[in-house]
């Protein structure tokens, strides 16, 4: 089939938008008219199981290039497994919606309370109870945050100033939490 790569790629867009986006007007059937009229029944059925599968394989394990490459490789040598065009959709598809993906599987795991964004700027103290604290620079940082669980609630704001040093301090707490999660990543 010329078109495998393309009715691939709109079956795994359909199943994409449903699942992972939440148009629940994609239905089996819609997908079967739109990209495979002329399969039968249980052939539209057994393609889609299959694509239904791998995707699911492929965004739970938020695979890179280099492991999709392998697992495709290994889906089309399979007895039963996915065709080579089958496989370039799929990397087609997972190159254009890996971050997308990424980020709806995080939202839908991530509860209670996170970080929205994070802003700050510099000021200089041009007054202060004593001389030696004019002219000092300061930070100060805005974190928006918002509540996953109530989002009634709305999103909160939490401002605060820094001084030179309580910034080294934050910044040497963040250098040991980025190192400890590299060494769960090794």
């Amino acid at each position: 089939m010329a078109d495998e790569v393309n009715s691939t790629l709109g079956l795994l867009n359909g199943i994409a938008k449903r699942e992972y986006y939440g148009n629940a007007e994609i239905t089996d059937e819609f997908l079967k008219q739109e990209l495979f009229p002329d399969y039968p029944e249980q052939e539209f059925e057994s393609v889609h199981s299959k694509c239904s599968h791998i995707l699911k394989t492929i965004a739970s394990s938020g695979m890179d290039d280099t492991q999709l490459g392998a697992y495709l490789t290994s889906q089309a040598k399979k007895k039963g497994g996915i065709t080579e065009k089958q496989a370039t959709a799929f990397s087609k598809f997972w190159k254009n919606n890996k971050t997308k993906i990424h980020n709806v599987l995080v939202s839908r795991t991530t509860f209670g309370t996170t970080l929205k964004s994070v802003s700050w700027r510099i000021d200089v103290k041009a007054q202060s109870k004593t001389v030696d604290q004019i002219n000092t620079p300061a930070a100060i940082v805005e974190l928006q945050l918002t509540n996953k669980t109530d989002p009634q609630k709305g999103d909160q704001v939490i401002q605060f100033e820094m001084d030179e040093e309580k910034l080294t301090s934050l910044t040497n707490s963040l250098k040991e939490i980025e190192q400890r999660l590299q060494s769960y990543v090794k």
